[in-house]
């Protein structure tokens, strides 16, 4: 009897936890996803390291976020720990360029990973980066003229994501890229999403090359999104509102993902702001974050169940004077505030 009794105890034990994690499992939500976006860190050479001292501050800040809350007005709540930062371009300042006599992009590409690094436990930033290109990162890998290729390190980059599980696709030229956090699909487009710069527009085709990004994108959504619904993040370094890549490019990068539930367009390289965004007569916009300059702040972003919020974490008080000679005087005290607050709920 005492036997029957022990098992009984056993089975309802069992049956009250598995009940348990059930309600729990009802109620937790199905994504819950943190993650850092920032730019146009334009680090430099020696000679003008105070870029780079700016950008070490901002990257020991992202390192304490999960010790911070969110602003009032967004919950208050604690921060969760992000998933990673995304990087959208410029991560250095001359990406194919002699000063005096002194080949610089090598000299700041170390500058650059010795914060960033790559997978969270080999630089300064304690999280995983998922980087790209800008138009100050240089030219397409074989058309640089001093020997050193940012896009050939990115390559070398997304090769390392890809065997450490960090990404799931890569393009066929190494440089777009893409990954899930939850259920939440990001795509990482370069330094925008066309396949090639558009006829009459006056800038360097060479140095502007998007290297077939739209196709990218076109191929990637169908085959690891597909009519799941599944939230879309979509990144660049440019937006729409730049002067190469144009109203008729943003139009055909919206229709290659009109279909599909694209909640965020991330990029950098004009400054910092939100607005919603749609070519013009189509009826949905979207979210777009202007996510500005590594040396001034960075956006945390949260994705939790059907909800998206999203807050600027700036540098308060930054004031910097011009010298007669053209240096600047830096001038901050160390204070930390928030801006660009965003609280908006998913459509689907």
């Amino acid at each position: 009897m005492t036997l029957i009794r022990r098992m009984f105890a056993l089975w309802l034990c069992a049956l009250m936890i598995g009940a348990a994690a059930h309600a729990a499992s009802a109620t937790r939500p199905q994504r819950d996803v943190t993650f850092i976006s920032t730019s146009d860190s334009h680090y430099r050479e020696t000679e003008r390291k105070e870029q780079n001292e700016r950008n070490r501050i901002t990257v020991l800040e992202m390192n304490e976020i999960d010790k911070r809350s969110w602003p009032e007005k967004l919950g208050g709540d604690p921060i969760a720990r992000p998933r990673g930062v995304v990087m959208l371009g410029d991560c250095i300042d001359d990406g194919d360029r002699v000063i005096g006599g002194k080949h610089v992009s090598p000299e700041q590409y170390r500058f650059y990973v010795a914060d960033f690094g790559l997978d969270g436990m080999d630089g300064l930033l304690k999280f995983p980066v998922f980087d790209t290109w800008g138009n100050h990162d240089g030219p397409p890998e074989g058309r640089e003229k001093h020997g050193f290729s940012f896009q050939a390190q990115l390559k070398r980059r997304n090769r390392i994501r890809l065997e450490k599980g960090l990404i799931r696709a890569v393009s066929e030229n190494g440089l777009h890229y893409s990954w899930d956090w939850d259920d939440v699909h990001f795509v990482q487009l370069g330094i925008y999403p066309a396949n090639r710069q558009r006829e009459g527009v006056r800038y360097s085709p060479v140095w502007h090359d998007p290297q077939n990004a739209l196709d990218f994108l076109k191929k990637d959504l169908a085959d690891n999104v597909g009519n799941s619904g599944r939230p879309v993040v979509l990144m660049s370094h440019c937006g729409v509102d730049t002067d190469w890549w144009v109203p008729a490019d943003w139009k055909e990068f919206y229709e290659a993902a009109r279909d599909y539930n694209v909640v965020l367009y991330l990029y950098g390289h004009t400054g910092t702001g939100v607005r919603q965004w749609a070519p013009e007569g189509a009826e949905k916009k979207w979210l777009c974050i202007n996510d500005g300059n590594t040396t001034t702040g960075f956006f945390v972003i949260q994705i939790v169940g059907q909800r998206l919020r999203a807050a600027y974490r700036c540098k308060e008080g930054v004031k910097i004077t011009r010298q007669p000679d053209k240096t600047e005087v830096y001038e901050w005290g160390g204070a930390w505030g928030w801006r660009f607050l965003v609280d908006q709920k998913l459509e689907r």
